[in-house]
């Protein structure tokens, strides 16, 4: 198997399959990855027989994605107002996770935590039936752009609170980890769903106001393209704006509105990916952030071209 060099990969691939730790990193060592990031899904008990792994250095972890090891939380999943919440309390728990999520990273040599920082709280999601019309009549319809007017206008009308109380948040954090010494680099990740934060612009202003902690813009390169379909922001242009700011990525390509398919072979698009590849050069940290059916020899075929499309960019 091609041996994969600096490029990670994200234990979401083949996380529901196993139950056992070690066996899941094994698998993914089989495909020529000589580090993981361990997502949000990976339990304490999972962490028993992959610790050893990590001690031995039979496998690195590049990154963590919060909230890390697994918790049984839905205020404190993947889709909720994290650093961002009105309520004081539920804020510094929202706090103490990213911590624990750093504390494990610096245990295990990993470089970043990866973190979902929030969102601009809606009744409902409202994003899902935003996606449910544009699969049905289209960005352009009337229904679409109604909902989406209602969705931006209030987006845009509580961003900067909860951009500030996003960015207040992770500066607590950035104090903790720099009395304890850790050089590990948070990287805020571009989200999937339209009402969540932060867009590129709301990134580049978290990243300014914190200009010399270890917050940095983590580059969702699928999620960032879904926001562009949507309407969110201009994805092409403002990546231009906010590259200098990005430290890791997560890899994977959009077919309309679902994501975490394999650049290039799922779209048979040979070229729009392209567009990435200046982003995925310039990445400290470079995870593939693949879905389960996603097949040994898509994941080889989409490595392939994406190395050595970079390697001809670079001349």
């Amino acid at each position: 198997m091609l041996d994969k060099g600096e490029y990670s990969f994200s234990t979401c691939w083949n996380i529901k399959k196993h139950s056992i730790g070690r066996n899941m990193i094994e698998e993914i060592k089989e495909l020529g990855f000589r580090q993981v990031e361990l997502n949000y899904n990976v339990t304490e008990e999972m962490m028993k027989t992959i610790e050893p792994m990590i001690e031995k250095g039979e496998i690195g972890v590049s990154s963590v994605h919060n909230v890390f090891p697994f918790i049984n939380d839905k205020d404190y999943d993947t889709d909720s107002v994290m650093l961002g919440f009105d309520d004081e309390v539920k804020r510094k728990r929202s706090v103490e996770l990213l911590i624990r999520s750093m504390e494990y990273a610096n245990r295990y040599g990993a470089k970043a935590v990866v973190v979902h920082p929030g969102e601009v709280p809606f009744e409902y999601n409202i994003d899902s039936d935003l996606k449910k019309l544009y699969k049905d009549h289209g960005k352009d319809s009337p229904e679409y752009q109604k909902l989406w007017k209602i969705m931006s206008e209030r987006r845009e009308r509580l961003s900067p609170l909860y951009t500030k109380r996003i960015q207040d948040s992770l500066e607590e954090v950035s104090e903790h980890a720099a009395k304890q010494g850790w050089s590990v680099a948070i990287g805020i990740e571009t989200r999937s769903r339209s009402y969540q934060m932060p867009s590129l612009m709301e990134a580049k202003t978290i990243c300014d106001n914190l200009k010399g902690s270890p917050v940095y813009l983590w580059y969702d390169i699928g999620h960032a393209m879904m926001m562009d379909r949507m309407g969110l922001y201009d994805n092409l242009k403002e990546l231009q704006e906010v590259k200098r700011y990005i430290y890791g990525v997560h890899i994977h390509e959009t077919l309309e509105l679902s994501d975490h398919w394999c650049p290039y072979v799922h779209s048979k698009d040979l070229q729009y990916f392209d567009h990435f590849l200046e982003a995925i050069d310039f990445a400290k940290v470079k995870v593939y952030e693949l879905k389960a059916v996603c097949q040994t020899d898509e994941i080889d075929e989409s490595h392939r071209l994406i190395t050595s499309k970079i390697a001809a960019m670079k001349g």
